[in-house]
């Protein structure tokens, strides 16, 4: 039987056996102790009886880890959006920009796409002359009804330089750049009206000064180089003719080798402006895309602060609940005790259970998050990236929550003495 050892004494009973056995020093049998399963079946003994209470508790701590997980989730699967455009497009892209001076407009001397091509590490280079001239759909529309569309004259192999597509039609070739005609960028083809180039059944036209241009192309929304979208693109040769061009560029693109694109913004600008290197404003268009990332990873930081506190207000809640709890169990916690149980067992009873309820909501939260997240990424057709180590440390800390939180109600119930709580009613 357990409680008795075999000792040597010479009690009645080691007088009646032999060699028999005694009791413990304080007379009492050992105390039973708890296997993992017997305390996974009392902490969930709680959970099984109020469903709804324990489903209620765990609500808000599967809403704050359901936040967690979507506000990593979705910046990081926009995030390999990126990456990846940005690998098709190329980011070894620089744009070089003449910058007033004293009011007056600063353009490059003639040729400038030429001189930069001569940059050791460049491999391509294109060129952009603003034409200052207004672009209408017919004459009866006011010219202040297009502000905001830039007339650009173009070279011809703008287009493979920045990486763009065509929505419709062909872009500006050598063959075309002395005819009246031109290329809309994706939002000006929407302002203007036209959905579709001119066809023979269909001529579709804009003016542009007091000249008719034929539209033979609508571009594709260029991401990188967006400025593009609100262009209206010409050839160079017929902006000189038909609008006055003075055929020198305002704007350079350049494709340089990605590891010398330091150096070769450095020599950019003397090179295309020697006068004054200083109005040549140099960019690499890309780091716009990554100036939008950090804005929004900053936004990202707040919502996931924002996850916490409804973390926390989730533990608050499975804390008031256990403490109710181990208010209406009162008797069972004492009729538990008067039956052998001790301290330490009701307090695993009852720090399990509040650990269960928030393991429960850490898993169901993180699990809905993950699809939420993963859904949102195919509509947005963003590859899904649902990085594993949130959803672990999700259930994690809202297994440490649920300790913390049942820590207390576990100890007051462990504390209660077996007759006060059996007197309860």
């Amino acid at each position: 039987m357990r409680g008795w050892r075999n000792r040597h004494g010479n009690d009645r009973q080691t007088q009646k056996h032999g060699a028999g056995l005694t009791r413990d020093p304080a007379g009492l049998p050992e105390p039973g102790r708890l296997s993992l399963l017997d305390v996974i079946q009392l902490a969930t003994l709680g959970i099984r009886s109020r469903r709804l209470r324990a489903a209620l508790s765990t609500l808000g701590v599967a809403i704050g880890m359901a936040t967690l997980v979507l506000v990593v989730a979705i910046p990081r699967s926009s995030d390999a959006a990126l990456l990846a455009r940005l690998s098709a497009l190329g980011s070894n892209l620089l744009e070089a920009e003449a910058q007033p001076q004293n009011g007056l407009a600063v353009s490059f001397p003639p040729d400038a796409a030429a001189m930069a091509a001569r940059i050791a590490p460049v491999t391509a280079a294109a060129e952009l002359g603003n034409t200052r001239a207004v672009v209408r759909r017919s004459r009866l529309i006011a010219p202040a009804t297009t502000v905001g569309l830039d007339v650009l004259a173009s070279s011809a192999n703008l287009l493979n330089v920045v990486s763009g597509s065509m929505a419709a039609g062909q872009f500006l070739s050598p063959a075309t750049q002395r005819f009246p005609v031109a290329v809309l960028g994706h939002q000006a083809a929407a302002s203007l009206g036209i959905d579709r180039p001119a066809t023979v059944d269909r001529p579709e036209r804009v003016l542009i000064g007091s000249r008719w241009f034929t539209v033979i192309g609508i571009a594709a929304p260029m991401p990188v180089t967006s400025d593009l979208d609100w262009a209206v693109l010409v050839g160079w040769n017929a902006a000189r003719v038909d609008l006055g061009f003075n055929g020198r560029a305002t704007v350079a693109y350049v494709r340089a080798d990605a590891d010398e694109l330091g150096p070769v913004s450095a020599v950019l600008g003397p090179t295309l402006y020697p006068p004054a290197p200083g109005l040549v404003n140099v960019t690499q268009p890309s780091d716009a895309l990554a100036a939008q990332r950090a804005s929004q990873a900053t936004s990202s930081g707040l919502l996931i602060g924002l996850a916490a506190v409804s973390l926390l207000v989730g533990g608050i809640g499975i804390a008031n609940t256990m403490f109710v709890a181990v208010s209406e169990r009162k008797q069972e916690i004492g009729l538990r005790r008067a039956l052998g149980a001790t301290r330490r067992q009701i307090r695993l009873q009852f720090l399990g259970e509040a650990i269960t309820l928030s393991a429960l909501g850490g898993f169901a939260g993180t699990t809905i998050g993950a699809l939420a997240a993963t859904g949102y990424a195919l509509w947005e057709g963003w590859p899904p990236t649902v990085p594993a180590a949130v959803i672990g440390i999700g259930v994690l800390g809202a297994t440490v929550v649920g300790a913390l939180a049942g820590l207390q109600p576990a100890t007051r119930a462990a504390r209660l003495p077996p007759t006060e709580a059996l007197a309860s009613p």
